[in-house]
């Protein structure tokens, strides 16, 4: 805003006097009910307030849904107990049901389609038919960061693998501290397979890990993996000590190297997804079963020894800080029996910049790493949340 001259001489309560109407508007968020509103308003931050009043998600709107949708799956339980249906028929009714819903008929079958409405879950898969945005749209998958210090307690120099092609002969000449950086999206290919109910999903991500700081050797890159996936995901609507179970799915997916002998490997999984959250929480449980591969072409046949038959992420997620941990196994006693632990943390700096602090501890940081122990401490930044 520009002032007149004149205008610099004022006393200072005239001047604040002069100015409240603009701090009005900047400030007072008028009511709305429809977008239609929101759109006359000409202050960005006002007209932005306004939006968020209409149409941001929280948590009174997802307990709305939840016991809209708990009332509504009563209501069908009734209606089916009044009809005496045969008990074969109304358990197959019921877990079909569940899964595979119908068009919305009715307001109960409303209810149950926005069961988690707003929630972390709903956010990031757009679970509630009022979430769906359509497909083709990319959306956040895995973390997208960038530490510029990613630091090891012990470098692999000699890859090795039970596969002898697959074993490194001469050590490689590596610093302790390198670059590491990871870039992943998600986008929705079909939405609603099975009536109301059952998307499918392509994702990719990528992680680089960069010797930067190593001029002896060219600065090469060390390792890059690739993860392509596609993905068959339902939302769900049941209840277990607290937690409500909002999605489960079936993902098919491919995670390689991309290198040559001796440091090729991969590996082809099928992964069961399983999603629960409650307030600022949620929860991530994937088994996987590996896609076996032929003995001489096999890069790495004990992976599933050391890379996990499963793991789970515990996501907290509050006024822009978010933690998460990640737990794999592989499920095994005795020799067989290691894993993996990864904490991260984001955190605001800006508007659009996000500190990102890494901790890994134990076997497979990267597919090279597979079967190496070690750990790993990172630093930098973060470039959206992830839940």
């Amino acid at each position: 805003m520009t002032l007149p001259s004149g205008l610099l001489r004022l006393s200072p309560l005239p001047l604040a006097l002069a100015c409240l109407p603009a701090l009005a508007q900047e400030v007072i968020v008028p009511p709305a009910t429809a977008p239609g509103a929101c759109a006359a308003i000409t202050t960005d931050a006002a007209r932005l307030a306004c939006y968020d009043q209409l149409f941001a998600p929280n948590a009174l709107s997802t307990a709305e849904a939840d016991a809209a949708a708990a009332e509504a799956a009563a209501q069908r339980r009734q209606q089916r107990q009044n009809q005496r249906m045969s008990q074969g028929e109304q358990r197959l009714s019921q877990r079909m049901g569940e899964m595979f819903r119908a068009s919305h008929e009715t307001p109960a079958d409303t209810a149950l389609a926005n069961a988690g409405r707003g929630s972390l879950l709903d956010s990031r898969w757009e679970l509630a038919e009022d979430s769906k945005l359509g497909p083709f749209q990319l959306r956040a998958y895995k973390p997208v960061y960038l530490l510029p210090a990613f630091w090891t307690s012990d470098k692999n120099q000699m890859p090795q693998s039970p596969n002898p092609d697959n074993s490194v002969r001469t050590p490689q000449v590596l610093d302790s501290t390198e670059l590491k950086f990871q870039l992943s999206f998600k986008t929705k290919v079909v939405e609603n397979l099975f009536g109301d109910n059952g998307d499918i999903w392509a994702a990719y991500t990528q992680s680089s890990r960069w010797q930067a700081y190593n001029s002896e050797n060219s600065r090469p890159f060390r390792e890059t993996n690739y993860e392509p996936e596609v993905m068959l995901m339902f939302r769900n609507g049941y209840s277990i000590g607290g937690w409500r179970g909002r999605m489960s799915g079936i993902t098919l997916n491919h995670q390689s190297n991309g290198r040559a002998d001796p440091l090729s490997r991969s590996w082809n999984r099928v992964i069961l997804n399983v999603g629960l959250d409650r307030e600022n929480w949620a929860l991530m449980l994937r088994p996987w079963y590996r896609i076996p591969e032929s003995r001489g072409e096999d890069n790495n046949p004990d992976i599933e020894d050391y890379m996990g038959r499963g793991d789970a992420t515990l996501v907290w997620n509050r006024n822009g800080h978010e933690v998460a941990l990640m737990a794999r196994h592989s499920l095994r006693s005795g020799s067989r029996s290691h894993g993996a632990l990864q904490l991260d943390y984001g955190f605001p700096i800006s508007n659009l910049l996000r500190g990102h602090v890494q901790v890994f501890d134990g076997y497979g940081e990267s597919m090279i790493d597979y079967n190496h122990k070690a750990t790993y401490i990172g630093l930098g930044v973060s470039l959206l949340e992830w839940f």
